[in-house]
């Protein structure tokens, strides 16, 4: 499933509405580092692979813009244990 995610940079937050719902991957980026501290997806819209597809983009936009990336999140911390083609990017 593809989904239309936008980054809203003054609220540090990669964001989509899946059926009425918002979903969200929010990040602090300080001195070239993407802190990701929180992964939100309501159960509603739950098990579509939409935490998946947030925190892909959320790690493809800091590898395209050289940003080191520091999860916080514990659901980024699984992902990034399970895509092991990011681990370059772990601050």
């Amino acid at each position: 499933m593809e989904f239309d995610i936008t980054n809203d940079h003054a609220a540090s937050r990669f964001s989509i509405e899946v059926d009425g719902q918002r979903c969200v991957l929010d990040y602090i980026l300080q001195n070239g580092t993407m802190t990701i501290t929180h992964t939100g997806v309501p159960n509603a819209v739950g098990g579509r692979g939409i935490a998946a597809a947030l925190t892909h983009h959320a790690l493809e936009t800091a590898r395209t813009r050289g940003w080191k990336v520091r999860p916080v999140c514990s659901y980024a911390v699984v992902y990034i244990e399970r895509h092991p083609e990011y681990q370059p990017l772990v601050a």
